[in-house]
């Protein structure tokens, strides 16, 4: 693989676990997080984000997971496409779908939360000062509550960052304010460092210029 013939295009939180490892020469393109949020203008995005980079470079990471089926039905007429085979940016973090799904098996009520997320997305803590301005305090409870109803678990995932106090007091008070027990996990860059740097293994899906991304295809890894 070329770095100068490759380009990330990635999701605002996990580009930022991508850049301390990104091969020098590598170009990248970071999409807004809140795309996530209509899958199918989150799916438009990425295919003009595609389209617009096989001029370019013959390959393209993908810094996402399955997101809703946003990728299914992503094609690149002149290059090839490489993503991790999981379901959302939590396994990424975690460094793998099997370690994400241990996880949703012994705590299946858990919410997560990174430096990324805390820096760029909307936690609860964030939902909830919104609605207790709009609706008032008490109102703003009795909504979160209704929302957070099946989750018991709040976890930080620390993904090696070396300012990670803050953050995770931050996410210690979210969990405190909403009764949520708190964790805090060690995160793994293994799934990062194999999409920049190889081999594709099992654990990615590599597509060929031209052919479309499936469920089927995402699904099952080469040899099911």
């Amino acid at each position: 693989m070329d770095p100068s013939r490759t380009k990330v295009i990635a999701c605002a939180t996990v580009i930022e676990e991508m850049l301390p490892y990104m091969p020098k020469g590598m170009a990248y393109q970071v999409l807004d997080f809140g795309l996530h949020l209509t899958p199918g203008k989150l799916k438009a995005t990425l295919q003009e984000a595609v389209d617009a980079s096989c001029v370019d470079f013959d390959t393209i990471l993908l810094g996402y997971g399955l997101c809703s089926l946003a990728i299914v039905g992503l094609k690149a007429p002149d290059c090839t496409l490489v993503m991790p085979r999981v379901d959302d940016c939590i396994a990424i973090f975690l460094g793998s779908r099997q370690v994400y799904s241990q996880q949703a098996r012994a705590e299946p009520g858990t919410y997560y939360l990174t430096k990324g997320w805390i820096e760029v997305a909307d936690t609860p803590f964030d939902e909830y000062e919104r609605m207790a301005e709009q609706y008032g305090e008490a109102r703003a409870r009795r909504l979160m509550a209704t929302m957070l109803k099946h989750y018991t678990r709040l976890v930080y995932i620390d993904t090696g960052h070396a300012d990670k106090r803050p953050y995770v007091e931050y996410a210690r008070k979210t969990a405190d304010q909403f009764s949520l027990r708190f964790e805090e996990l060690r995160g793994s860059n293994d799934l990062i460092l194999k999409l920049l740097l190889g081999p594709w293994d099992e654990e990615f899906l590599v597509v060929p210029p031209g052919e479309t991304i499936t469920y089927l295809l995402f699904k099952q890894p080469p040899g099911d």
